[in-house]
């Protein structure tokens, strides 16, 4: 077997990236590569596998799939956990909902979880000729390491060497390589094998002696330095990245996306800011959703929950002005039970048992159930052909003043759907914009779209990593002579 893990000095320094792009270049030298991550924190997660197989993995997990140009499988993230509050996850275990794990057993959750993870990595291990692991946070959290089995716990179990990435944009990079080597234990530094710049803008002349630097006193690799490119984004895994995207016209129609405390499976509108005239934005203020073309409520982590913050806040009455003014509102699996007219969570699914009103504007109500719905839906919507995928515990009642649209209900121009992903479609997309926005189809394609992004990251990768080095390290291991850094060297 071989294999490789990317670490990261910090969460979001750009791990998800180079496994991404590394994946895609691998691919293209005929390589059979497969991603992996031991425990994904997110609330963005897709559905995969078919005929009663179905399985939930993190969205990131799915989207490196693509990239390697693999079928997504249970195997690629075997423990998603999914906030639920500061304190406590509920955890999906290969696919599937396994129950929660809680900061006060946090290292006793993570032991009886790192098996099944080590499992599923021996697994693919088995299948494939190259697995390209993704870390989560940082290896340098030292305090979490008796428990690890996703940073260098997952590269003893496999003997996996180990590039570090660290994002310069910040700053501090050059500190946060030699600390996150320096904090660790001779045996976990034995397997770190050197670092990726990521996010670098200006002159490489100026930064080469920095990473000379750097080799001479870590002893280690600096593989490559990828610069700023604010055209790559991937489908985010976490609520970091909620920036939107912004039309440069001047007149583009205004989306605007209501950020939810909870808020999950955002992607769902990635395809909405790939649209040349939509100006999509995140709100959380009454104010926001005035000169809203559309307003979309998306999925959440908490519905009832999520509607209390909505009303706290005068939301909900904006949503409702906005619906009686004849302008077109979406909600989204969680958004979509907010519109019904009553949600009840009766096993406190969500959390304390529970029956609310919801904001009426659909002949609509839901009930929680135990059972988890994974599905991969397909069906049509005036003619048009129409897929997604479902993630929910909700069961969804509708009444007779409820016009069917994609598995959930329409009034006028109020929609609901539990069917993630829909959007993504090009000719959904399309009559959805023509049936709400009045707008003509602009010809973007969202699959393709997501495919030259996908390129264009194997294309940064073979352009500015040394990839024969990183192709040698995966087939050979870290070297021998590595030297260990003692704490506070040099």
């Amino acid at each position: 077997m071989a294999g490789l893990l990317v670490a990261g000095t910090t969460s979001d320094a750009g791990k998800s990236v180079v496994t991404t792009g590394l994946c895609r270049a691998l691919a293209r030298r005929g390589v059979k590569v497969a991603p992996y991550k031991a425990q994904n924190m997110s609330n963005n997660s897709m559905v995969c596998g078919t005929g009663g197989a179905e399985a939930e993995i993190g969205r990131a997990q799915w989207v490196q799939a693509q990239a390697a140009r693999a079928t997504p499988e249970a195997a690629m993230n075997p423990v998603l956990l999914k906030p639920g509050s500061d304190r406590r996850s509920h955890v999906v275990l290969m696919g599937q909902p396994w129950g929660e794990v809680s900061s006060s057993d946090w290292l006793d959750g993570r032991r009886a979880l790192a098996a099944a993870a080590h499992t599923a990595y021996d697994d693919l291990a088995s299948r494939y000729e190259v697995v390209v692991a993704e870390g989560a946070g940082s290896p340098a959290e030292i305090n979490l390491r008796a428990g690890d089995y996703v940073n260098l716990g997952l590269a003893r179990h496999a003997d996996l060497p180990t590039v570090v990435v660290g994002d310069i944009d910040r700053g501090g990079v050059f500190a946060a390589f030699l600390g996150t080597v320096a904090l660790l234990s001779p045996e976990d530094q034995a397997l770190i094998a050197g670092f990726v710049v990521n996010k670098f803008r200006g002159d490489l002349d100026l930064l080469g002696p920095g990473l000379r630097d750097l080799e001479r006193v870590t002893g280690r690799t600096v593989f490559g330095t990828l610069p700023w490119r604010p055209d790559i984004w991937l489908d985010s895994e976490d609520a970091l990245d909620l920036q939107g995207r912004r039309s440069p016209r001047p007149a583009a129609r205004r989306v605007a996306v209501v950020r939810l405390p909870r808020i999950s499976n955002f992607t769902d509108v990635d395809a909405l800011g790939l649209e040349p005239e939509l100006d999509v934005v995140f709100v959380s203020r009454p104010v926001d959703l005035v000169d809203a073309d559309l307003v979309v409520l998306p999925g959440t982590r908490s519905t009832i929950a999520d509607l209390a913050w909505l009303r706290s806040r005068g939301l909900d009455r904006a949503v409702v002005d906005h619906a009686a003014a004849g302008r077109p509102v979406l909600g989204i699996c969680g958004g979509f039970q907010m519109l019904g007219r009553r949600v009840r969570d009766p096993l406190g699914i969500e959390g304390a048992a529970a029956e609310v009103e919801g904001l009426g504007l659909l002949d609509a109500q839901t009930n929680f159930v135990a059972a988890k719905a994974l599905r991969l839906p397909e069906g049509q919507w005036m003619g048009i052909p129409a897929s997604g995928y479902e993630i929910h515990h909700g069961a969804i009642t509708c009444g007779p003043d409820a016009e069917e649209f994609l598995g959930g209900a329409r009034a006028g121009q109020v929609f609901g759907t539990m069917w993630h992903g829909a959007l993504e479609g090009d000719a959904l997309r399309a009559q959805f914009l023509r049936e709400t926005l009045g707008l003509e189809p602009s010809g973007v394609s969202f699959p393709g779209a997501r495919e030259a992004r996908l390129d264009l990251l194997g294309d940064l990768i073979e352009e500015h990593l040394d990839v024969d080095g990183v192709w040698e390290l995966i087939r050979h291991g870290a070297p021998a002579s590595l030297p260990f850094l003692p704490p506070g060297a040099p």
